[in-house]
């Protein structure tokens, strides 16, 4: 798997044919999915408003791209600091992290895990991103409320009723044979629901 950068560099390529591009785009999701690789990847579909035929609308993946990239610019910087805490506390002679990251333990990069692929937040994957690790340094009992939108939690260790995000991670979910189907017609781009207007990322 080749770099985030590089296969950036590659979506925003307009000569190579748009089914290249889409598969760059996958590289950047599977370097970045906030929501695990299958939400983030239906919300990238739909709020770019990435078409079944790419040659309609190739800008689509542009717009995609550019999501994760300000997704990246919230996720990196926390996720640097926290790599540097543990090497320090490592060569202190601490094998236990003094400040657990929960997040973490499940790879940062599903920080805000979801994992039904079409219920996620609706907002830009950044903005999401940040309330969470922000709940988190806050110290946010995440089974009394959800970190992404804020609700109360009534049934702990269930997905967000309202915004999907699960913060017990993956390794939490099974997923059924009906969910594989799900997504089969999710990465095939069929009948996705438009997108009430574009992230705004200002």
């Amino acid at each position: 798997m080749t770099s985030f950068p590089a296969q950036a560099r590659r979506v925003r390529d307009d000569g190579l044919v748009p089914n290249r591009r889409l598969h760059a785009l996958r590289e950047c999701t599977l370097h970045c999915a906030p929501y695990g690789f299958r939400a983030t990847w239906h919300h990238l579909v739909v709020t770019a408003r990435i078409p079944q035929r790419l040659e309609d609308d190739p800008d689509a993946l542009v717009r995609a791209v550019q999501e994760l990239e300000h997704t990246r610019a919230v996720l990196l910087p926390v996720a640097y600091a926290y790599a540097a805490r543990r090497r320090r506390e490592k060569a202190a002679g601490s094998r236990t992290a003094a400040t657990p990251a929960p997040w973490n333990s499940w790879g940062w990069c599903r920080v805000a895990y979801c994992p039904d692929p079409e219920h996620h937040p609706t907002a830009p994957l950044g903005q999401v991103v940040a309330r969470v690790l922000d709940g988190w340094a806050a110290g946010v009992d995440a089974d009394r409320q959800c970190l992404a939108c804020g609700t109360e939690r009534h049934r702990p260790g269930r997905a967000c009723p309202i915004c999907g995000v699960h913060t017990g991670g993956p390794a939490t979910v099974r997923h059924t044979p009906s969910a594989e189907e799900r997504w089969k017609r999710i990465w095939r781009r069929e009948g996705m629901p438009a997108a009430a207007g574009m992230p705004n990322h200002d």
